[in-house]
């Protein structure tokens, strides 16, 4: 089976077929860098990090491309708020999202421009779009005629410009030839950031500026342009409106993931409900809320509890616990080991991870029964399966990434644990059992879960 993803713009699933045979191309609308990240922002870069690894996996070189919006009406609204440099707000909040995608597991993207380094391609953008009749300039502003492109605007979005309100996306909208028609480009306001353009200083309008770094860095036609459900309209509308108005092909297929919400309603930071990444990873570990992000479906939505979370950490540690005993009788996994058929399948199938991850689930269980039995043959052909697998996924518990959490420390616990253990060792040998159980309970009292296997005592921060 090859690779199946469904199209928000055909409302279909449909073969992944790249514009460039071998190679994937991928946008992704990042952050909009005006406040630290939730978890309902972070999912979009735990799931589109997953398809990435998986089209890595099947062969395709991937150019991974997830931008930042650095300036915005938001952004300014906070500087004002804070009394800051609207940079200030912009840069922090930045760092505050690499910080959440690299603590979570996601890849590096192949470039993470920003949108304010980008003004000379929003500017001949403009130009293409005023020469074809499809923008005007107004009072400083530049706009998007929507009737210029009245036929196609709105089929992402399945509605009729007939029953669009207004973009409502200006101070005063007396200045545009249609109320619908959105700002491209907005003229100077006191106190606001400016670069210069042929129609006067202003600022980007936030369409503008995705449409401008796509196209630079994956070419005027690429494969994928991805982002969560609640950018489909006015968001990604727009953004096809005016690069194929322009003269791009654009995007050839559009992937959304779901809401994460609470108790029904969408994630935000007005609700009092934001869950800060900082907070969430305090309460389970990082490799556990991926897994939690990661386990359903991308385009289904989640519905936020603490009972959830904690139902995804134990069934993530179900894992790790089998990868951690079998590779203490297994020392060398073949990395190139073939995948399950089935979960190949349910990735195949426009990236179907609750299937994916029942097929980890079932060979951890057979992994477990071989290990009881002490097949070691099974075992080192189980390892491998669910090693390549949690991989695909970015979660192998041996990977660097995790293994090297908590690294800092990691040297000198492991050190005062080797210490009591060598205690509790020296106690059993003098059958002094009443000391070895205790020293186990101070262990446990701190922290640390001690296993008496075969090969020795294993001990593991408790989860």
């Amino acid at each position: 089976m090859s690779l199946h993803l469904y199209d928000t713009s055909t409302r279909a699933i449909r073969e992944f077929v790249p514009v460039e045979a071998g190679r994937a191309s991928i946008y992704l609308c990042g952050a909009t860098v005006q406040a630290p990240p939730h978890i309902g922002h972070i999912r979009s870069g735990v799931n589109f990090d997953v398809l990435r690894r998986w089209m890595m996996r099947s062969g395709y070189d991937v150019t991974f491309c997830r931008n930042v919006t650095d300036i915005d009406d938001k952004i300014i609204r906070v500087s004002a708020t804070e009394g800051v440099p609207w940079f200030v707000v912009a840069e922090r909040n930045q760092r505050a999202f690499t910080w959440a995608y690299d603590t979570l597991g996601c890849l590096p993207p192949t470039v993470e421009p920003r949108a304010t380094g980008h003004v000379p391609e929003m500017i001949v953008l403009m130009e293409r779009l005023i020469e074809r009749g499809h923008a005007y300039a107004a009072g400083g502003d530049v706009y998007f005629n929507v009737l210029s492109y009245e036929d196609e605007y709105g089929k992402l979005s399945n509605q009729k410009l007939a029953n669009m309100r207004p973009a409502a996306d200006t101070d005063d909208e007396s200045c545009k030839g249609d109320s619908r028609d959105f700002a491209l480009w907005k003229g100077e306001k006191p106190g606001e950031p400016t670069w210069p353009t042929p129609w006067g200083p202003g600022r980007p309008g936030w369409h503008l500026e995705c449409s401008a770094m796509a196209t630079k860095y994956l070419g005027p036609t690429f494969d994928i342009h991805g982002g969560g459900i609640d950018l489909i309209f006015p968001h990604h509308e727009n953004e096809i409106a005016q690069s194929q108005a322009a003269g791009d092909g654009f995007a050839h297929y559009w992937m959304h993931n779901g809401m994460l919400k609470i108790g029904a309603e969408k994630m935000s930071k007005s609700l009092g409900n934001s869950l800060l990444i900082p907070d969430m990873v305090r309460k389970v570990r990082p490799v556990e809320l991926r897994y939690y992000l990661a386990a359903p479906h991308y385009r289904s939505s989640i519905e936020y509890s603490e009972e959830a979370l904690q139902e995804a950490a134990a069934a993530y540690q179900r894992i790790e616990g089998f990868v951690t005993r079998a590779a203490e009788v297994i020392h060398d996994v073949d990395a190139d080991a073939p995948l399950p058929q089935a979960f190949a399948d349910a990735l195949d199938d426009d990236l179907g991870t609750p299937q994916a991850l029942a097929v980890v689930h079932e060979v951890v269980r057979e992994g477990n029964v071989a290990l009881a039995k002490g097949d070691k043959e099974a075992v080192a052909r189980l390892l491998a399966e669910t090693q390549n697998m949690l991989d695909v996924l970015g979660l192998d518990p041996r990977s660097p990434q995790w293994r090297s959490a908590g690294s800092d420390l990691k040297p000198a616990v492991d050190a005062l644990v080797e210490v009591a253990l060598e205690q509790r060792k020296a106690a059993r040998a003098r059958k002094d059992y009443a000391a070895a159980d205790a020293i186990r309970d101070q262990l446990a009292a701190a922290g640390i879960t001690v296993e008496d296997t075969p090969h020795g005592p294993r001990w593991e921060l408790s989860h």
